[in-house]
């Protein structure tokens, strides 16, 4: 089954929101129900990337690739990157699948690998 995240778009101008924000950040209007949920789409560039080498004990790896990618409809997520030698601007392709698991309960998110 294919997972989804959402973006938020104003039901008045059409900004797209991520993560969720009670005002648009666009035209302002603050109503309630004035966002409808949008699927994010997997495909993007590579902005900027880090590894992480001292994670909590938790984390079950010993380092933790990150990036921000700017996904085709131009919102820009952080997720974790599975690609052995990133390069900016190049292209990505994310699942949405586990990205931290503890005893009662999953994190989902993005996990970029190269397209």
């Amino acid at each position: 089954m294919a997972r989804e995240i959402y973006a938020y778009e104003c039901t008045k101008c059409g900004t797209l929101h991520y993560p969720f924000r009670m005002r648009c950040k666009n035209c302002g209007e603050l109503e309630p129900f004035q966002f409808k949920t949008v699927p994010l789409p997997k495909r993007g560039k590579l902005l900027t990337f880090t590894k992480v080498y001292n994670l909590p004990a938790e984390y079950e790896v010993a380092t933790l690739g990150l990036g921000i990618v700017e996904l085709e409809n131009g919102v820009r997520v952080t997720g974790q990157l599975e690609v052995d030698d990133p390069k900016i601007g190049m292209d990505v392709v994310g699942v949405v699948d586990i990205v931290r698991q503890e005893t009662y309960d999953s994190f989902w998110g993005f996990i970029f690998r190269a397209a």
